[in-house]
């Protein structure tokens, strides 16, 4: 590789990263405008492993709006993150698939919409699609795979049952 070419990686590789950074800000922040931002406009959500929906991002974001009302205060940590460019058939270098962990803690609303007890934490794994575009790095497709979750005061749920 010549140096050009390894500083092009490294360049993708930091846009990439600050993607999959700004989804999180967005769905934390609910900005649910800048969450359908980030998407091409084919782009795609499946949240159904986490007791969601599946849809384009407009409709994604919708529900994730209306889902995120129950959780005033989530803090989205998104880790482990494994960047393979060329990740579709007959690419040439404009998309990229990102494969990370994440831990999700939030926390519920009181009557008043203020912050309460119960404290509802999952965890699992998201699969990014992304595609290079004119505007730069964008998602094609997101989809969560929720391995785990916990409700303060209950047993873990089971993925299994």
């Amino acid at each position: 590789m010549t140096q050009r070419v390894e500083l092009a990686t490294v360049m993708d590789r930091l846009a990439v990263d600050g993607l999959v950074t700004e989804y999180a800000a967005a769905v934390d922040d609910g900005d649910w405008e800048a969450y359908r931002e980030l998407f091409t406009p084919d782009g795609r959500a499946d949240y159904r492993s986490a007791g969601g929906i599946e849809g384009d991002a407009g409709q994604v974001a919708g529900w994730l709006e209306k889902a995120m009302r129950l959780f005033p205060v989530r803090q989205h940590l998104i880790v482990n993150r494994r960047v393979r460019f060329g990740a579709l058939a007959q690419d040439v270098g404009d998309t990229a698939g990102v494969r990370a962990d994440y831990v999700n803690p939030m926390r519920g609303a009181d009557a008043e919409g203020g912050p309460s007890v119960p404290d509802f934490v999952c965890g699992g794994r998201y699969a990014f699609a992304l595609l290079r575009t004119q505007d730069g790095w964008r998602l094609r497709e997101v989809v969560v795979q929720e391995k785990w979750r916990t409700v303060s005061g209950q047993a873990p749920k089971d993925p299994v049952s």
